[in-house]
């Protein structure tokens, strides 16, 4: 008797060791993710960089990164179904342009509007749902979307009168963010049953910069390349593109998806104290009552899921 206690309170205990290592793993991806608008500004500081360029030569680093890792460890990784390509590149083409708005939101809007604005991403996933799959839109979700889109608003400096600091332009970008982030997401869906998480990652990364590859004869290109421009470069790659979505798919074996997926929120809080810290950025009462709505929201939408038995399936990962 002494020794089946013991033996279950030694699982218990594993258990509960496992579930901390996943915790911690999810906080550590979003604090590599909230370290992306820094990135993002010091590289554009330093070198000049469009956010066009920027937004290719990031795609295609990461995509040479990760396409020699796994022909090295993994090749077998690398294998796709033809009739999954155009779903492939779909996604890809999306994850290019999401880069591309979310570059021009870090430089206009900011490194902390910038990830709150993409936190909308499953109010908008929710409403193209209901408009393609017909999925069920009850009281929550309508109360989801629209405490989602309000604070979206707040965000971005519009919600309060006197308070508004970004031009028109600034609020499309704002809305660009979850549209394209959204876009990832719903190709995503259909690409990721039956592959490593690192293989769409590979081929989003690859398509994308293929897609933006034309485009880079119509935008300034920095040359010469200062050694310091390159190392930012290799920074925004490194942390907030591999190692955070590393440590996110570490933690998705030991944590269910939905709790993962909240806990993922927590990089709104890294992104804004990095911006406040190293950017010098603030945000108004208005901007931060608004934060609060769209955490309410994606929050709601999430129990809303949960208590019916229907989370979401593309809510599981993170792009």
């Amino acid at each position: 008797m002494i020794t089946s206690e013991t033996t279950i309170e030694g699982q218990s205990a594993a258990v509960e060791k496992l579930d901390l290592t996943g915790y911690l793993a999810v906080l550590l991806a979003a604090a590599c993710w909230g370290t992306s608008g820094v990135f993002v500004k010091s590289v554009v500081a330093d070198s000049g960089v469009t956010a066009l360029a920027l937004a290719f030569w990031r795609d295609l680093a990461t995509f040479l990164t990760l396409f020699i890792s796994l022909r090295l460890l993994r090749p077998a990784w690398l294998r796709v179904d033809r009739a999954d390509l155009p779903w492939i590149v779909g996604m890809g083409a999306s994850l290019g342009a999401l880069h591309v708005v979310w570059n021009l939101g870090v430089l206009i809007n900011g490194a902390a509007v910038a990830t709150v604005q993409q936190a909308a991403v499953p109010a908008i996933v929710a409403v193209v749902a209901w408009l393609i799959w017909r999925e069920s839109l009850g009281w929550e979700k309508i109360a989801a979307i629209v405490l989602t889109f309000i604070g979206t608003f707040f965000v971005s400096g519009l919600g309060v009168s006197g308070q508004a600091r970004f031009s028109a332009i600034g609020l499309l970008i704002g809305l660009g963010i979850p549209l394209t982030y959204s876009s990832w997401t719903l190709f995503g869906k259909r690409v990721r049953q039956g592959y490593n998480p690192l293989t769409t990652l590979t081929y989003g990364f690859g398509f994308g910069a293929l897609t933006l590859l034309p485009l880079q004869f119509f935008t300034v290109q920095p040359w010469p390349v200062r050694a310091s421009s390159l190392l930012w470069l290799a920074g925004l790659v490194a942390v907030p593109t591999l190692a955070g979505f590393s440590f996110y798919i570490f933690a998705l074996g030991r944590l269910p998806a939905s709790v993962a997926t909240i806990l993922a929120m927590s990089e709104i809080v890294f992104a804004t104290t990095y911006a406040y810290i190293l950017l010098g950025e603030r945000l108004t009462p208005g901007q931060i009552i608004g934060a609060l709505l769209v955490v309410s929201g994606v929050a709601l939408l999430y129990w809303n899921g949960k208590q019916k038995g229907t989370h979401p399936k593309f809510l599981e990962t993170s792009p």
